[in-house]
């Protein structure tokens, strides 16, 4: 009698969820999908296509083991920003060992973006080989007909083999003399030890510049720089062109947007699943150079990002200056449980700076 008061109660619980509408975020709570289900979609990113948002991410599951692939990328799709409808599973891990996917793989920060020219959408992400730690440091990608899948695994590899890096006007002529002859010179010493087969690539991002050009960035060299790496025309390659960024020093969790001409990154250091200081560059070319500005947070706990460790920045479409900035707060004792930080981006004419909010609307932020 009991146990079928608690089915009917949990149920109903589930139907009240379900038709409960969110009009704000409430970053850091649990965030309930059409099903009532907590959001599982680490790491991610947001690709706006045809009217509608879909939200791409990791899917984690429960326990300390849940940092590795035991399923794939999870899809989610809106039109509101607020409430989310469960799309799936796009990219499935694969059954067989030998596949560079295989269950069990580590999969992180995938990015979806879609190729005009060839109808495709296109999905990259960082990928460690199964029993393999973070070892192989490569790049992989899937493409599908279809924005929410399913995705056809490609290939997986370590970008720009062979290739040296371009700089852009402006360079120091100090960033320019790569040495690989020179033991004491470490950072030059990643690139060069890694050139024949490939730069190493972790934490990543996507993006689309306003004239199609796409452009893969990642941390490379034991996470000591960011590379600013060209995609081909299909999007599914390196061109071989490539800049390096803030060379020297740790970053990772980079989210790459534009305003006004300038395009802006945030990322943050490298202290594992531990929360750091985020911190944020511009450019007035996508190649560099770069300048580093600091940390972008402001108030009580900005010295961790409030927490969590940026993913994307979101430009939100019809409203001036309008960019959310995504973070995940990370749980590794706990992976399904990890929170999303979702935070409006405040400019102060070229600078910008983010703060805590309990909860917050886009129509109140931007009106």
């Amino acid at each position: 009698m009991i146990k079928g008061l608690l089915t009917i109660c949990l149920a109903l619980c589930s139907l009240l969820l379900q038709a409960q509408k969110l009009g704000s975020f409430s970053p850091g709570e649990i965030w309930p999908d059409n099903n009532g289900v907590h959001i599982n979609a680490h790491g991610g990113g947001i690709l706006l296509h045809d009217g509608k948002y879909y939200w791409f991410g990791e899917h984690k599951v429960a326990g300390n083991e849940g940092n590795v692939a035991k399923v794939g990328v999870h899809c989610y799709s809106s039109t509101d920003l607020y409430n989310w409808k469960d799309e799936g599973i796009a990219l499935k891990v694969s059954d067989d060992p030998k596949s560079d996917i295989a269950r069990g793989c580590i999969l992180e920060r995938p990015k979806v973006v879609y190729n005009a020219k060839t109808k495709k959408f296109v999905m990259w992400f960082h990928l460690e080989l199964l029993g393999k730690g973070y070892a192989a440091a490569r790049s992989g990608v899937a493409v599908a007909d279809n924005i929410n899948g399913p995705y056809t695994f490609l290939k997986s590899y370590r970008p720009n083999a062979l290739k040296q890096p371009y700089y852009p006007s402006g360079t120091p002529d100090a960033e320019k003399q790569l040495n690989c002859n020179n033991p004491a010179n470490k950072f030059d010493g990643f690139f060069c030890r890694d050139l024949p087969g490939g730069q190493m690539a972790r934490d990543m991002t996507v993006f689309v510049d306003d004239n199609g050009k796409a452009y893969h960035v990642f941390a490379s060299e034991e996470n000591f720089t960011l590379d600013v790496a060209e995609l081909d025309d299909s999007y599914t390659g390196h061109t071989g062109k490539f800049s390096r960024v803030y060379v020297g020093f740790q970053t990772e969790a980079p989210a790459l947007f534009k305003r006004n001409g300038r395009y802006y990154m945030i990322g943050s250091g490298c202290t594992g699943w531990a929360p750091n200081a985020a911190r944020w560059f511009t450019a007035d070319s996508i190649f560099g150079p770069w300048k580093y500005h600091g940390n972008p947070c402001m108030g009580e706990n900005a010295h961790i990002t409030f927490g969590g460790q940026s993913t994307h920045v979101l430009p939100v479409p019809g409203k001036k200056d309008a960019f959310i900035f995504m973070a995940d707060k990370w749980k590794p004792s706990n992976a399904i449980d990890g929170r999303y930080l979702w935070l409006p981006i405040r400019f102060k004419n070229d600078n910008l700076e983010i703060s805590w909010l309990n909860s917050w609307s886009i129509d109140e932020e931007w009106k």
